[in-house]
């Protein structure tokens, strides 16, 4: 067998059952590999030492400093808080898009995503929140550690269905303002907006504290512009329809949509925001894997 059909490619997944079964099918087969989580760290980050001093609580002394030097000494940690991972999740006409040769569409592909990295962060005893939006915040589910929360959290992404068009940049900074304790934000959107707009809702969320990643989903043909005979394109997020040659607008077109890529790629390196492009041609598990992978050598070469 090819090592390669051991993943669950797109067909497969949306033929089977619920968005919750989905995730722990996508996570369970590859997540025993891994030797350190990605996400373990952000939790209780330690700061500093200092000395013992009567009265400090004894839970804190670190015993492998009093082995070497015959001294009390306390850790201490800039948060005690729990972590939070919270999907932000781009519910926007646009993202509704799926051409012939995609099986799921930019939401269902980026919905699955969301949903099989919140059951990792669940197993992990770390809480998941959820926000989902076009123009605006359609839910907000506050996070919870609970496994039991992932029905929840799949429920809302399942029922909330493709809305109106994008406000990604203000949408950003009205949610900077309400997630207020520091984790990992996950943006899954096409981004299909303002690119700088979308950059300085992102710094607000940095500004915050929070980690930001930037999980890009975008469908094959959006990239690859395959069409050949006269076609209708329809209109998303109220742009006009327009019937044309595609095959006189391709290069134009492929130049305009790499360089919307690069402008998101370059911008999130410039402001140290770990991004990813999914295509929905691409089996979950394998976007998965590519993604945690790349996180595990970044914390990697962080330490």
């Amino acid at each position: 067998m090819d090592a390669h059909q051991k993943y669950l490619d797109p067909a497969t997944l949306a033929r089977l059952g619920g968005l919750e079964l989905k995730a722990r099918q996508i996570v369970e087969g590859f997540v025993s590999g891994l030797h350190k989580s990605p996400f373990r760290g952000f939790s209780i980050e330690f700061a500093e030492h200092r000395e013992y001093v009567p009265g400090d609580d004894l839970r804190y002394v670190d015993w492998k400093v009093f082995g070497k030097s015959d001294r009390y000494y306390l850790k201490q940690y800039e948060e005690e808080t729990n972590f939070s991972c919270w999907f932000l999740l781009d519910t926007s006409e646009s993202m509704a898009y799926r051409s012939e040769g995609a099986a799921l569409s930019k939401l269902d592909y980026a919905r699955h995503l969301a949903a099989a990295l919140s059951y990792l962060v669940l197993q992990q005893q770390d809480a998941v929140g959820l926000a989902t939006f076009d123009r605006q915040v359609r839910s907000f589910v506050r996070p919870s550690a609970q496994m039991s929360h992932l029905k929840q959290v799949c429920h809302v992404m399942e029922g909330d269905q493709p809305g109106v068009d994008t406000a990604l940049g203000p949408i950003l900074h009205e949610l900077a303002e309400r997630i207020r304790q520091r984790g990992v934000i996950v943006l899954l959107s096409d981004l299909f907006d303002d690119v700088e707009a979308v950059l300085l809702g992102l710094k607000h969320l940095r500004h915050r504290r929070h980690e930001v990643i930037v999980l890009q989903v975008i469908d094959p043909a959006e990239e690859d512009f395959p069409f050949i005979d006269p076609t209708l394109f329809k209109g998303l997020e109220s742009l006009p329809s327009l019937m044309t040659e595609p095959r006189a607008l391709r290069e134009a077109y492929r130049r305009e949509f790499g360089a919307f890529l690069d402008g998101v790629r370059g911008g999130c390196r410039d402001l140290q925001f770990e991004h990813t492009v999914c295509r929905t041609d691409q089996p979950l598990d394998l976007a998965l894997r590519t993604f945690l992978s790349a996180r595990s050598r970044r914390r990697s070469g962080a330490r």
